[in-house]
């Protein structure tokens, strides 16, 4: 997918005067450009209206820099962060009338990265700025808070931000930013486990699963799917995808050994990192067909969730 730039291919914003101020603005947005997109995205869980809110913040910041009478910002991090938070919430009631229409469920939009493309261990501030520290499932969660706990739940459980930080990125009062916290963070820890199984796990029970799946071994489907298991299925009405989610393993084991041989052919599997996490991504050729992530019992042993987008919307910008 394309991604907006802040400036001309010569580096300056159109319509700027000739000196310094615009290409140092350009440059501290730049700098701060990863951190504000995972922080949108996270709120959101859309690319598309992610870099709408970043070419906003973009346009309020070259604006506020542009300013013959404007005072130099002290904290440009700190400005930066709230505009593009405010914007996001700006942007929930848009994207809340949108999913009214939307056929089948909904999931966030997937960011696909290279299998090994993660930060280095001990490489505290790359991780933080990386979108994929948060999983698909925890995004599903994070839907079902209000706007400002989600807002507050991904600034400070995610990034860190102190409520005092928050409330005044938020213009609330800090009191009011500890209750959001609190609700939000019970909210979530109510529906996610607060250990998840390591990454080699996660690859190896995705790998097992596939090849249940793709083989309609329904045995080795029931051994590995938890009782509990929910398949979400996000076509959009665009690609299969199921009116709603699906209950219970029966259900879902007997779906996939009965669908998946047959949609299956002509596939090929590509293991990718997406949100984080290892998952699949199946392809049609050079077409991406499907992005499968898979959610996992706090022990690692067997699938609880199985999230699936194939609306090719949401797939536009996988490789």
């Amino acid at each position: 997918m394309h991604h907006p730039q802040p400036d001309t291919p010569e580096g300056r914003v159109p319509g700027a005067a000739p000196d310094l101020a615009p290409r140092t603005a350009t440059q501290v947005f730049r700098d701060h450009r990863e951190l504000l997109f995972s922080i949108v995205y996270n709120m959101l869980g859309t690319v598309a209206d992610t870099e709408d809110v970043l070419q906003e913040t973009w346009l309020s910041w070259a604006a506020r820099n542009e300013a013959a009478d404007a005072e130099p910002i002290g904290h440009p991090r700190a400005y930066l962060v709230r505009i593009a938070v405010n914007g996001a919430l700006a942007h929930q009631a848009t994207i809340s009338r949108r999913r009214e229409t939307y056929v089948g469920p909904w999931l966030p939009e997937p960011l696909v990265r290279p299998l090994a493309d993660v930060p280095a261990a001990g490489d505290a501030a790359e991780a933080a700025v990386h979108a994929e520290s948060v999983s698909m499932a925890l995004l599903v969660v994070l839907e079902t808070l209000t706007p400002l706990e989600r807002g507050v739940f991904v600034l400070h459980e995610v990034f860190g931000y102190a409520h005092t930080e928050i409330a005044e990125i938020l213009g609330r009062t800090p009191a009011a930013v500890r209750q959001l916290a609190h609700r939000a963070r019970e909210h979530v820890h109510a529906r996610r486990p607060r250990f998840e199984p390591e990454p080699h796990v996660r690859q190896q029970v995705t790998e097992r699963f596939l090849a249940a799946a793709l083989g309609g071994d329904l045995d080795a489907l029931l051994e590995i799917l938890a009782p509990e298991v929910t398949l979400w299925g996000d076509g959009g009405g665009k690609a299969p995808g199921g009116p709603r989610p699906l209950h219970g393993r029966d259900k879902v084991a007997s779906l996939f050994a009965a669908v998946a041989p047959r949609s299956g052919e002509g596939l090929s599997v590509s293991y990718r990192r997406v949100n984080g996490d290892p998952a699949a991504v199946l392809f049609a050729g050079d077409t991406p067909f499907a992005v499968m992530v898979l959610d996992l019992t706090p022990d690692g042993s067997q699938v609880c969730g199985i999230y699936t987008v194939a609306n090719p919307d949401k797939l536009s910008h996988v490789g």
